[in-house]
């Protein structure tokens, strides 16, 4: 997972979605925020994979196109092996697991 900015920050558009899920944020203001705003992020949806942060002006977002959520899987020779539909519709974790349990067999 890459973290990337915020798409709904409570400073800027606000979501009726974010305030019923209780996750409302004001935009990070560097980068040890956005680290800290991630670790919120992945506790509230329950991901249990290691994210990275995306750096502070989203150079991986622009690159991928990764707005709004999307789930890459990349594989061992850096080939995208899934690549989700835009949330909230391709927002589907089942999906990169069955991607992942077939490029990487010895997972369970």
């Amino acid at each position: 997972m890459i973290y990337i900015q915020e798409a709904h920050p409570s400073d800027f558009r606000q979501l009726e979605d974010n305030v019923e899920d209780k996750v409302v944020h004001a935009s990070p203001k560097g980068y040890e925020e956005c680290v800290n705003l991630a670790g919120t992020c992945m506790t509230k949806l329950g991901i249990r994979f290691p994210a990275l942060i995306d750096e502070f002006n989203n150079t991986t977002e622009i690159a991928y196109t990764g707005w709004p959520d999307r789930l890459y899987v990349i594989d061992r020779d850096g080939r995208i092996g899934h690549k989700s539909a835009a949330r909230p519709f391709g927002f589907k974790p089942a999906q990169v697991a069955q991607t992942l349990a077939r490029i990487l067999p010895s997972i369970p």
